[in-house]
Formats: C-alpha cells, structure tokens, sequence
C-alpha cells in the first residue's frame, strides 16, 4: 500500500507561517504530479495548490501570493509553505500524489493546521 507521510502542521497565530511537508515512495513521486487538499469542518475538501513533475504550480484563489508549493525530486517531498495565514486556513491538509499515467491517486493521511490566537 502507497504511504505518504506528512508533517508539519500545529497552531499559528494570525498572521503567521506554517510549512507542511509530505514525504513519497520514490517509484510514486518520479511519475506523479503533487497537490495539497484542506478539508475545513462542515466544508467538503479543496484544492489548495499543485505542481506537475516540470515544476508548474497552480493556486486557488484564496491562497495566491501567499501559500508556495514546491517539490524536491532528490527527496521525494513535496512541500507548501503558507505565509500570512489566516483563521479561515484552518483545515486538516491532505498531500495527494497523481500518476500522470493515469494508474492511480494516493492521499496521505492528513495533517491538522489551526490558525488561531
């Protein structure tokens, strides 16, 4: 079974900077584009940002300029560091990896991000 391993969520205060990584098998991470997902309470799941294997991002609206997606090829880590964050960014934050063969899309397990004071 494919694992993706996140990390990196917590408490922040407004205004502040979370930066959430999410670890991948390397057989999976080689052929996959990236993409983190939030899932607000009582909200379905969104799509925050992606970037393909060429290194081309996407945002929603919500989080232009603020939010940066990256990824390491050398450590199979896809990144998203969130700046300015706001109470609405709160939401478990999900990493998905898509294969672009079209064989098949893995979740990682979730990781919680609470922007409070």
């Amino acid at each position: 079974q494919v694992q993706l391993v996140e990390s990196g969520g917590g408490l922040v205060q407004p205004g502040g900077s979370l930066r959430l990584s999410c670890a991948a098998p390397t057989i999976i991470f080689s052929i996959s584009d990236m993409g983190w997902y939030r899932q607000a309470p009582g909200k379905q799941r969104e799509l925050v940002a992606t970037i393909t294997r060429a290194g081309t991002t996407t945002y929603t609206n919500s989080v232009k300029g603020r939010f940066t997606i990256s990824r390491d090829n050398a450590k199979n880590t896809v990144y998203l560091q969130m700046n300015s964050l706001k109470p609405e960014d709160t939401a478990v934050y999900y990493c998905n990896a898509a294969r672009t063969d079209l064989a098949g899309t893995y979740w990682g397990q979730g990781t919680q991000g609470t922007v409070s004071s």
